[in-house]
């Protein structure tokens, strides 16, 4: 009996790695017809759903303990998928949060994946509430000390609740939650997190509306590891509220904050 178990379960692993190897070899030949300029809108579609149905089944098929390696290869697809500029002009990014249905669902503790998911879910396809909630629902397998610098995912909701919802008491609570995480660390990463996160959150309890809080949250986005258009966004919509940007040899961006504020 265990060696006809043991049989059953290499098969059944064996089915899914095959399904999963089929649908990462038809990702690349996805983006290819995606490009062509004479694919009408129609075929577009039904790659789009295809790829949706791929996602789906990877969210739920059984990991028989990959689920590391299953959420690796799904974000490696999500990079090309969110990289590739033409053809999410012609798509958009409405497959953002599918990814990190599985991504996150796979591997909550996964620390880089929840910026990728703040800037594609929230800025790019327009979906905070969607990127707000697949964090929420990941938050319950972290702490302040497992992963490390887990404190940055109160960070991102933070930002996503107050520029993207203006949900300013929400977004002061999450602040205040990454502040204290932070301040269980003793480096000075996680120092200057603290500080930043609580000066956020208090620049909020005092003005739900501060415009030195907003200000604050663009520069933690610009700060980041983002792409060019994440960037230029953050500094326009810096020194659209009176902030100028400044940036030093180190790549790291300050800002000097006009008389007015």
């Amino acid at each position: 009996m265990f060696a006809l178990s043991r049989q059953s379960f290499t098969a059944s692993f064996a089915a899914c790695l095959c399904m999963l190897g089929v649908g990462l070899l038809q990702f690349p030949k996805m983006q290819k017809l995606l490009h062509s300029n004479k694919t009408p809108s129609l075929e577009i579609q039904r790659t789009i759903d295809s790829e949706k149905v791929r996602l789906i089944f990877l969210k739920k098929m059984p990991s028989f303990g990959y689920n590391n390696i299953i959420a690796n290869w799904v974000y490696l697809n999500f990079v090309q998928y969110f990289g590739d500029d033409e053809v999410r002009a012609k798509t958009g990014y409405s497959l953002s949060p599918e990814y990190f249905e599985v991504i996150l669902g796979r591997d909550p503790r996964f620390i880089p994946a929840y910026l990728s998911l703040s800037t594609s879910t929230s800025m790019y396809a327009g979906m905070p509430e969607r990127s707000i909630k697949l964090t929420e629902k990941a938050l319950k397998s972290l702490s302040p000390w497992v992963p490390e610098k887990s404190y940055y995912v109160w960070r991102y909701k933070g930002i996503d609740e107050l520029l993207f919802l203006g949900k300013s008491s929400m977004a002061q609570h999450s602040f205040e939650i990454a502040a204290d995480w932070a301040s269980q660390h003793t480096d000075q990463e996680s120092k200057q997190a603290a500080s930043i996160s609580q000066k956020t959150a208090e620049f909020l309890k005092q003005n739900p509306n501060s415009k030195l809080a907003r200000i604050s949250s663009w520069t933690m986005i610009l700060n980041n590891q983002v792409d060019k258009t994440t960037r230029q966004r953050a500094i326009n919509e810096i020194e659209a509220l009176g902030g100028k940007v400044i940036s030093n040899p180190d790549g790291i961006y300050k800002i000097k904050l006009s008389e007015n504020n």
